[in-house]
């Protein structure tokens, strides 16, 4: 099957249908500029491998796992703030848009498909930018961190009215895999090879 033979498509965000991981490496070695590169640099590795996580748990991976120290969710809360401003300056690039995946996500619009995004990425950051970038009307709903990923995909799905069956999700990292497996609906890869040999692979 592929993701078009289902009622509901759930979509990542980030290196899904924006090429963005670059510019969200780049938030983060900014925001911890003050730190040892070495240390920020084990973080970005934390990162890439855990692209479907959120900001708030990367950056208390950092402190907690890479520093051994302690952190506030206060303290977690400006770091996560100082990200944003960020991302909100340099994410709005229609240039960064993944082209294949807006037509498809077009045609599958225009075909009455309902479809949600749920990301890792900051909620309210990502329903600003959705707007910005005029995405917003293909989605029936923008979801996003602090929320992890499985919980959003289980609201959406007890807030719907379709079996597990017709739902798949679209996804680029391993968190995306367990996802929709926790929620036990059809996972597609993409834009990440290391995901093939996972379940089926989407590619236009």
């Amino acid at each position: 099957m592929k993701p078009q033979d289902f009622k509901i498509i759930l979509w990542d965000f980030d290196g899904v249908i924006i090429n963005s991981n670059s510019v969200r490496e780049a938030g983060f070695r900014n925001v911890l500029d003050q730190y040892p590169k070495e240390q920020v640099e084990k973080l970005i590795d934390y990162h890439n491998i855990n692209g479907g996580l959120s900001r708030y748990v990367k950056f208390r991976y950092f402190f907690e796992e890479i520093r051994n120290e302690s952190i506030t969710d206060y303290m977690i809360l400006v770091l996560a703030e100082k990200f944003s401003k960020i991302m909100n300056e340099f994410l709005v690039n229609p240039n960064l848009l993944i082209s294949p995946v807006i037509k498809f996500i077009n045609e599958q619009y225009n075909l009455g498909k309902k479809m949600h995004i749920v990301s890792g990425s900051d909620g309210n950051e990502l329903r600003k930018l959705c707007k910005a970038l005029k995405l917003n009307h293909f989605f029936v709903s923008i979801n996003g961190s602090p929320t992890p990923k499985t919980n959003l995909v289980k609201n959406i799905i007890e807030n719907g009215c379709f079996s597990t069956s017709e739902y798949c999700l679209i996804g680029d990292a391993i968190n995306d895999f367990d996802a929709s497996k926790d929620n036990s609906i059809k996972f597609f890869g993409y834009n990440n090879l290391k995901l093939k040999n996972l379940d089926s692979y989407f590619e236009i």
